[in-house]
């Protein structure tokens, strides 16, 4: 009894990681992400670029934001309140994809009506949006994600938003990239022709959350 009562309550083992990791056999994916399938996957010089080229927005976005928060925004842009999902949903779907009607040519009308395509993620207005508003647009989009097609606008606002991230994440920013990656991943094995635009968009967006904002957890991940 009085040697257990010297004892520590806690004890914790010093383990080197890189030791384990070289007998290491099965890798386990942490996040679920479903693996490319043969052909699906980017090369790492793509990933590296890719990872390169989206810092690079991101110190841009940084450095001219106080800029394009002071501009006027168009009158027919109006945006939405945070908590007004469907709201947010056709602000940047669009009607058409909203709607899931077919996209029809418009000759009456030969501008841009984005009411019906969406408004794109211009700078002067994700400017405008704090933290709060990122992570909860982009958890409205991945929700709608979650039952529905991916879209060229789709992905545009996905890159936008995760561009907006600050860092460290917060927990449930953390959460929400994650099942991003997840959903796109398993998108991506449903696709029949590897050649596909669409392939390259999801590599990108599972690329940008497992290379940029969670090294530590997905880098070691196929993506």
């Amino acid at each position: 009894r009085i040697e257990a009562a010297r004892c520590p309550d806690v004890v914790v083992a010093q383990i080197d990681p890189k030791k384990l990791r070289k007998k290491q056999t099965v890798n386990v994916s942490i996040s679920g992400c479903q693996p490319a399938p043969e052909g699906y996957s980017p090369t790492l010089k793509w990933q590296q670029q890719q990872v390169a080229n989206f810092s690079s927005v991101r110190q841009s976005l940084n450095k001219h934001k106080n800029h394009w928060r002071s501009r006027d925004l168009d009158s027919n842009v109006n945006m939405p309140k945070l908590e007004d999902e469907e709201g947010w949903k056709k602000f940047c779907l669009g009607e058409r994809v909203y709607s899931e009607m077919d996209a029809e040519p418009d000759h009456e009308n030969p501008g841009i009506d984005y009411i019906k395509v969406g408004f794109p993620p211009l700078l002067s207005i994700v400017s405008r949006m704090n933290q709060a508003t990122v992570t909860t647009v982009l958890e409205y989009l991945i929700s709608w994600f979650g039952e529905k097609k991916f879209t060229p606008e789709l992905g545009r606002w996905f890159y936008a938003l995760l561009a907006c991230l600050e860092k460290p994440l917060l927990p449930e920013a953390h959460s929400l990239i994650r099942q991003l990656a997840r959903r796109c991943s398993e998108v991506r094995v449903l696709e029949e022709n590897k050649n596909e635009e669409q392939v390259s968009a999801l590599n990108l967006i599972i690329c940008l959350v497992s290379r940029y904002f969670d090294q530590r957890d997905l880098a070691d991940e196929p993506s």
